[in-house]
């Protein structure tokens, strides 16, 4: 089968590998009718990591068929469309019944440490009973984008949200116009926030956001952001921030823009060792949570709103290829020439 390998930043290519199968008896072998580009990807894409010789599987988002079971999964047969999560988990451990899927104790991450990557014809899915989500509808259905979304950005993007404590009546900042910041303020909104700022710059994310339920678009950075923030907010500053980069800059805007007893719900993965804003957020009694996303404990709570339309976060593909065509999606994100890219293998 055909599958997408990196080699190297910027060194992205299309591979012939073996097929997939069945190692253990929790495994099932999906076959990928979506996936997609992760702005998370990007990471590696531009040099952030080391890579092995054979090179990295990439992706790890997708919805698909079942192709075949182990012998001891029950809750899913072969032909069955399924969501996806971005982590594999098994669904029973102490961390999985808290809801924390991604700290699973026999869990792990698609596309990274030798497992399986997403954007591929398809691939092994470890834990197939506590990861996989089997979905009521057919493969060929019009919600296929925003379904695809449960496998990541919204469930990250609803993290963020829960994390930083977005509640009705409240004023809520979303730092990062990607999809997953996107995706943070359908969030905010369905949680019921009064007021959501969106920071960043570029004029087709921020035209969706304000689609999304955006009320207020801060494009500046730094002190400036800040200064904008507080204007918009009577001078006390926001009562929840989604911060969906991860980097330094982003990381201290968001505790510089929480009002005193406020909240920031991290997401974005952290490109610096030390967490920036320790001082402010200290004396100004700011919470700090979030992480990597437990979305398969959310899908239950998100579905109905995609199926029954109250939300269409498959808005934030704004472009689709095959798999011939996944080095230019990494180029065209990278470029910012595109939000979030969607496969079809």
């Amino acid at each position: 089968m055909r599958a997408t390998i990196m080699f190297g930043a910027g060194d992205v290519r299309i591979e012939n590998i073996p097929d997939p199968h069945i190692i253990e008896p929790t495994d099932a072998v999906v076959v990928v009718s979506r996936a997609c580009i992760c702005g998370s990807d990007l990471w590696p894409y531009k040099g952030q990591e080391e890579f092995p010789e054979t090179g990295r599987r990439m992706g790890h988002e997708a919805i698909g068929i079942v192709e075949a079971v182990g012998s001891e999964v029950r809750t899913m047969k072969a032909g069955d469309l399924v969501v996806m999560p971005f982590a594999f988990s098994d669904g029973s451990c102490i961390f999985c019944k808290q809801g924390q899927h991604t700290s699973c104790i026999h869990g792990g991450f698609f596309g990274i440490y030798g497992n399986d990557g997403a954007q591929a014809e398809a691939l092994r899915v470890p834990q197939a009973d506590g990861t996989l989500f089997v979905l009521p509808i057919g493969k060929d259905d019009r919600l296929m984008p925003s379904l695809l979304t449960l496998s990541d950005v919204m469930g990250t993007g609803h993290h963020a949200a829960v994390t930083a404590k977005v509640r009705p009546g409240t004023k809520v900042a979303v730092v990062g116009d990607g999809a997953v910041g996107l995706c943070g303020v359908i969030a905010a909104k369905r949680l019921g926030a009064e007021q959501i700022i969106i920071l960043g710059r570029h004029a087709d994310r921020i035209a969706l956001a304000k689609e999304f339920g955006a009320t207020n678009v801060v494009s500046e950075r730094g002190d400036e952001a800040i200064e904008r923030v507080r204007q918009l907010t009577g001078g006390y500053g926001v009562h929840s921030v989604l911060e969906c980069v991860g980097l330094e800059q982003s990381m201290l805007t968001a505790i510089s823009i929480a009002r005193p007893g406020g909240a920031v719900g991290r997401v974005g993965v952290p490109q610096n060792e030390m967490m920036p804003g320790s001082l402010p957020a200290f004396y100004n009694n700011i919470s700090v949570s979030g992480g990597p996303a437990p979305v398969r404990a959310y899908i239950d709570e998100l579905l109905p709103d995609i199926l029954e339309g109250r939300i269409e976060p498959g808005k934030v593909f704004d472009r689709t290829v095959d798999l011939d065509g996944v080095p230019d999606g990494y180029r065209a994100m990278d470029q910012r020439q595109s939000i979030k890219v969607m496969v079809e293998p």
